[in-house]
């Protein structure tokens, strides 16, 4: 058998206990109901997606918007958001923060078209809320503080560049404004993205999956692809069944970092959330007392924000990487994190120590250097198309995504489809074990940055460039092509 040829085999799904289930997922699960269907037996379909989360549901979402007749099928291996859509901090903002690194890799035109498209996404979802799909959306603000002098005016360049593009989203916040939008001096300046905030997550995934059930999507949960096999048509099996189709979306997540070609350029870490029990009067007189979603300038990111039950909910990214992509049940759940991350709550919010921890859990968080998504098609699968790399942000920036996808997938020649973030060459990162090893330094360094510049204290030079080493925008390649150019529109 050749290598163009080979069936490419799947690594098995990392299930979630009950016990160990993210607080958007618990608090989802009984007003949803039951789980939908596995696959049994052999089935044809025009699209499959694998994967049943938020770049799943989504790209179905806009395929079944594009064609009402396209025969799709999704296939979960748990149940629909159990993975990284159900795991994450649930904070909606632009991708206007990340003009300069979309502008590296899709030219300065298609950055700006991006970002537009970001926006107008919010609005999006507003719509869909007041059109039934509840999903808490609060579009309080977005606050990108400093809680440091080593943290002052990172957003400068950002505010700067969306501004000169026409995209005027953000608002500078001055020490009084900061506290009374976050209820905690630690973050005295910063700026706010007004039509932002944020969102339940397992609400809609929920949501999303109850529309494509209307619209004669078919969504078989605890249905693991186990396989890909070769050739035009390839054959996804599954433990009790198979699906024969013309085309494949792999939308996994950190979950593809475990496939070799992937590999290559993606990398997983871990994030770590935690949730308190209802306080909704101690928030109160903090002055939270919205959906604002709020995070710092530092590169162990740090975020939090109120939700709609009366909790505080945290999360940072704690930078353990993930060997080869290799997700294990530490990826899901992780207590030994629960304690730093708490001492971060309590750096901000003193008052709050005694309060219990409802719910912890770890996000796995598919990366890569460029933090830009990779829409792309495997090598030796070309009936086989996959969208990674998130980094993380996403709620606002999926909804574009899957606009690129289902014209792909689709084979229409449209914006979408002649994007310039399709088919971008992924700029490569170093192989394992070396990656693993210099993940481990180079977090360790962070870590160490963080706690320094935290205190306003001065950093020494080995941690200073360990810390550059970590991937970024400034590593792509300056030969890295570009596809012919996409006419600038205003949707």
């Amino acid at each position: 058998m050749t290598a163009r040829s080979a069936s490419l085999t799947l690594p098995p799904p990392v299930t979630t206990s009950p016990q160990d289930r993210a607080y958007w997922l618990d608090t989802t699960v009984p007003e949803f109901g039951e789980d939908l269907p596995a696959l049994a037996g052999d089935i044809d379909a025009g699209i499959a997606i694998i994967g049943g989360g938020l770049t799943g549901l989504w790209t179905a979402y806009r395929i079944t918007e594009l064609d009402p007749t396209a025969d799709v099928v999704v296939l979960e291996a748990e149940v629909c958001g159990a993975g990284a859509s159900g795991r994450n901090g649930g904070q909606v903002h632009s991708w206007c923060e990340s003009l300069d690194r979309l502008e590296a890799v899709v030219g300065a035109a298609e950055a700006v078209r991006l970002a537009r498209a970001s926006v107008e996404a919010i609005e999006e979802l507003a719509a869909l809320q007041q059109d039934g799909l509840d999903m808490d959306l609060r579009l309080d603000g977005w606050v990108w503080g400093a809680s440091s002098r080593a943290q002052e005016g990172a957003w400068n360049a950002a505010v700067a560049r969306s501004r000169a593009a026409g995209l005027d989203v953000y608002t500078e916040l001055d020490a009084a404004q900061m506290l009374a939008r976050t209820g905690t001096s630690s973050s005295y300046q910063g700026v706010v993205e007004e039509r932002a905030g944020s969102l339940h997550p397992g609400k809609l995934v929920r949501g999303l999956r109850r529309i494509l059930l209307e619209r004669g999507v078919r969504i078989h949960e605890r249905t693991p692809v186990t396989a890909i096999g070769p050739g035009p048509r390839p054959r996804l099996t599954t433990p009790a069944g198979s699906v024969r189709a013309q085309k494949v979306l792999l939308a996994t997540n950190a979950w593809a970092a475990a496939i070799p070609e992937i590999n290559r350029f993606t990398y997983a870490v871990e994030s770590q959330v935690i949730v308190t029990a209802p306080i909704p009067d101690r928030l109160d007189a903090l002055g939270l007392k919205n959906g604002a979603s709020i995070c710092d300038s530092q590169q162990q990111v740090l975020y939090y924000q109120r939700t709609v039950d009366g909790r505080l909910l945290l999360g940072r990214g704690t930078g353990h990487p993930v060997y080869r992509g290799n997700l294990t049940a530490r990826s899901n759940r992780n207590p030994a994190l629960v304690e730093g991350t708490r001492a971060e709550l309590v750096r901000l919010y003193p008052s709050l120590a005694d309060v219990p921890i409802s719910y912890d859990w770890v996000g796995a968080i598919d990366c890569v250097a460029t933090h830009v998504p990779v829409i792309g098609t495997l090598q030796q699968h070309p009936d086989v198309h996959y969208c990674v790399g998130w980094n993380g942000t996403a709620l606002a920036q999926i909804p574009v995504g899957s606009r690129i996808l289902a014209s792909v997938l689709l084979g229409i020649d449209d914006e979408w489809g002649r994007s310039r973030l399709a088919g971008a060459r992924p700029v490569p990162v170093v192989p394992e074990p070396v990656r693993f090893i210099g993940a481990q330094v180079v977090r360790a360094a962070i870590v160490r940055r963080n706690a320094l510049e935290i205190r306003n204290r001065p950093v020494d030079p080995v941690t200073r460039a360990l810390t550059s080493l970590m991937p970024s925008p400034e590593h792509v390649p300056e030969e890295t092509p570009h596809p012919d150019p996409v006419p600038e529109t205003h949707r």
